[in-house]
């Protein structure tokens, strides 16, 4: 099973994860919120909802950001984009999402198969070799 690089490395792919895990509920919430405002003709619910779906698109923005630099550490791929790669034959989903899939076993699991390369990744640091440095 292969480990990420550094701590930071391991803070970003759970900081990604709970961002895309965070958008999928907000847009729940948002859409269920401006429904029943609507329905029941509730201005005050409606500025709810419309407030509720501009912290989705701040999410979405911000997870954009931060999950372009999320990649495999076989593949080099980013895990938790959005890109148009051919999926490895085996690779599943999550409610028709791959990124959710591996979002969610992020979260819960501590590690996730890479859809692309298929490879389980630990989400923990590698430790350091001893008598390594960069100087």
């Amino acid at each position: 099973m292969h480990r990420l690089s550094s701590k930071s490395t391991v803070f970003r792919f759970r900081l990604a994860a709970l961002l895309i895990c965070t958008r999928c509920m907000l847009a729940l919430a948002s859409v269920s919120m401006l429904s029943y405002s609507i329905f029941i003709n509730d201005r005050e619910l409606i500025i709810v909802g419309i407030g509720i779906g501009t912290i989705t698109l701040l999410s979405i923005l911000l997870q954009w950001i931060i999950s372009e630099r999320t990649r495999c550490p076989l593949c080099l791929t980013p895990v938790l984009a959005n890109k148009e790669c051919a999926k490895h034959r085996n690779a599943r989903t999550l409610l028709g999402s791959h990124r959710l899939r591996v979002a969610m076993a992020i979260l819960f699991k501590g590690s996730f198969r890479c859809p692309y390369c298929h490879e389980p990744t630990s989400v923990e640091a590698r430790p350091k070799r001893p008598g390594y440095s960069r100087d």
